[in-house]
Order: structure tokens, then sequence, then C-alpha cells
């Protein structure tokens, strides 16, 4: 399961509630510029419109050796998913405060498939913890090593 693009701020800015696999529906220029690295998803969010799941404002910039039928960078994309799927989705998305966001696009046997969370937006003291948190996890792994490397 290789990353083609990860959304670097959805872990920064959100608690990740819950996350589905979905698969996307693409042309084949989007396909062959993920296949060289050329997308952006940090300010993508995804909708359930009647039934369906659109990604938004996902960016993958136009294949350089495309021609005039070419796809557009930032049109919305049908993410497919089962029905009950998309039903629970719209009962988490709909609960005020939950957003609903791409995590990543990858790989998986051949197809990209798109890492869906459901996440509830984080306060600026949240964020400073989580630094804290990580800080304190890695000194604590630095004091571990070093006590480990003295006997």
């Amino acid at each position: 399961m290789a990353d083609i693009v990860t959304n670097s701020k959805a872990r920064r800015d959100y608690h990740i509630l819950e996350t589905f696999e979905a698969g996307i529906v693409l042309h084949g220029t989007e396909v062959k510029a993920l296949r060289a690295g050329k997308g952006q998803i940090a300010d993508a969010y995804a909708l359930v419109d009647d039934g369906e799941v659109f990604l938004h404002n996902a960016h993958i910039d136009e294949y350089s050796h495309g021609n005039v039928q070419n796809h557009a960078p930032k049109a919305a994309r049908k993410l497919l998913l089962h029905k009950t799927e998309i039903r629970k989705l719209f009962e988490l998305a709909s609960v005020k405060g939950n957003a609903l966001f791409p995590l990543s696009f990858y790989w998986k046997n051949g197809k990209v498939k798109v890492a869906l969370g459901v996440g509830k937006g984080k306060a600026q003291f949240d964020k400073r913890d989580d630094l804290k948190q990580r800080e304190s996890d890695r000194e604590l792994k630095r004091v571990q090593m070093h006590y480990l490397k003295a006997k």
C-alpha cells in the first residue's frame, strides 16, 4: 500500500473518529498524473450529496503529455462506497462540528483508493498538547536509548 499523496494537515487539525476506504472515479490522464506524483489534497473535503459522495477541491495536475481531452485539475470526483457506508458517512458528517476529508490517495491492486476520514476539529490548545506529548515521547525514547547504551 504505497501512498501517492497524503494530507498532512488532517491529523494535525482534526481528531479522527473513523476512517473509510473508497474507490475514486478518475480519467486516464488523472491516473497518469497521480502515477507521476502530481497531486495535492491538503485543502480537499468530501460531501455526501443525494446518496453519493464527492471529493471537492482535490488538485490533480494536468498530465504533461496529455492532449486537448486533458482533465480539469480541481474537478469534483465521485467516490465509490457501499450504500451502508454512505449512510454511515452521512450520519457522521451531519453531526455539528464533524468534517469529512481525505487522508491519503494510495494504490491497491493497481487501482487508486482514497482513505477517507471523519473528524472533529482540534482547538489550538489540543494542537499544543499533541506537540508536547510528541516531544515528551521523543525525550523518553532518548533517555531509554542512553540508558541501554550505558549498560
